[in-house]
């Protein structure tokens, strides 16, 4: 039997599926329409879209994860804030959305300014890459529940209601472009920290070879942010089917698309060394590192084959790294498949081909 590696080190997906399908079912009883307050879509996209009026408002919640604990041992605190912004400017670009604002919640077993201001900072920084403000927020303090301190954000976003992208004209043969990552980005950090500090008690400063900064520099690397170059394919190429962001559940993510196809994924980039790195060490399968982490792809685009040198050429021009990775198939079970590795996936994980 393969062992999950990741609920060992404290995550548990299934569990938290099974406990998201109870917390839908009894949310979605508060979605009765009234008046001009209507839910456009259903649980499980990157954001959803409420009716105001006629006006498609985009809202969607994220947080950092545990990438707050590497942020606390570095005692840098300057670019975790840019993760926050990232983690929710890029779900709201998977539902067609422009990103407008967004509230931070930051949770603190004590106030210490420096800190706070450093965090400012990252925000800030994250906030001009995504042309978004930060219209308010809290700062809680919770010596009881949190050590160190938690961040969170929840952000808004508009999109007309005739624009929605959920990728429902995903047809087969569509291709898939992928956009590279700038490393581990914001999920996968728990079984990341438990390889390299439980099990092998690296330092943060440790040097690895494969890299070109120090352990904990690597691992506090933020987030892209993906919204100029999406918005500019919105605008500029009429056959965009579909975002994807790539984060928990890793090319599983492509299955959120609203239609009913599969995803063959059969030229992927090289993989960036801090994920072969954790591999090796904890002898991890690759079915469960590319149901956890992005293995090197942050952002997916989902268009029609004759777009592919324009959206590339798009994105390039926002100094990103792009390229094909795969394309859609004939498959109403949506399973996605990275033949390379013998990889078969559905839902949360990835399952090597019988």
């Amino acid at each position: 039997m393969v062992v999950d590696q990741y609920e060992i080190s404290g995550v548990n997906t299934d569990e938290a599926d099974s406990g998201l399908k109870n917390l839908t079912t009894r949310i979605k009883d508060t979605w009765a329409a009234q008046g001009n307050k209507k839910v456009e879509l259903d649980i499980g996209y990157y954001a959803n879209i409420v009716n105001v009026g006629g006006q498609g408002i985009a809202i969607t919640t994220d947080g950092v994860g545990s990438k707050s604990l590497i942020a606390t041992a570095m005692n840098k605190y300057d670019t975790i804030g840019i993760d926050c912004i990232a983690m929710n400017v890029n779900d709201l670009i998977c539902v067609g959305a422009t990103p407008v604002s967004l509230v931070d919640y930051i949770a603190v077993d004590r106030v210490d300014a420096r800190i706070l201001d450093e965090i400012a900072i990252g925000l800030c920084i994250g906030a001009n890459q995504s042309n978004i403000s930060i219209s308010g927020g809290e700062i809680s303090q919770l010596p009881d529940i949190v050590k160190g301190f938690d961040l969170a954000g929840t952000a808004i976003g508009h999109v007309d209601l005739n624009r929605i992208l959920i990728g429902k004209n995903v047809k087969p043969g569509d291709i898939v472009i992928g956009i590279k990552s700038n490393g581990i980005h914001s999920n996968g950090l728990s079984l990341a920290r438990n390889t390299l500090f439980s099990l092998f008690k690296y330092k943060l400063t440790h040097k690895f070879d494969e890299l070109d900064c120090h352990l904990g520099e690597e691992l506090l690397k933020p987030t892209h942010i993906y919204v100029n170059e999406a918005l500019d394919i919105m605008a500029g190429i009429r056959s965009i089917k579909a975002f994807a962001h790539i984060t928990s559940d890793g090319f599983l993510n492509l299955s959120r698309v609203a239609s009913n196809v599969g995803f063959v994924i059969n030229s992927l980039p090289t993989i960036p060394p801090i994920f072969k790195i954790i591999q090796e060490l904890g002898e991890i399968e690759f079915s469960e590192m590319f149901s956890v982490f992005n293995m090197g792809v942050g952002f997916c685009v989902i268009v029609d084959s004759k777009d592919i040198d324009n959206t590339i050429k798009l994105i390039n021009n926002h100094g990103k790294k792009a390229l094909v990775i795969g394309y859609a198939t004939n498959d109403s079970t949506k399973t996605v498949k990275i033949p390379k590795y013998n990889l078969t996936g559905t839902n949360k994980h990835f399952n090597y081909e019988v």
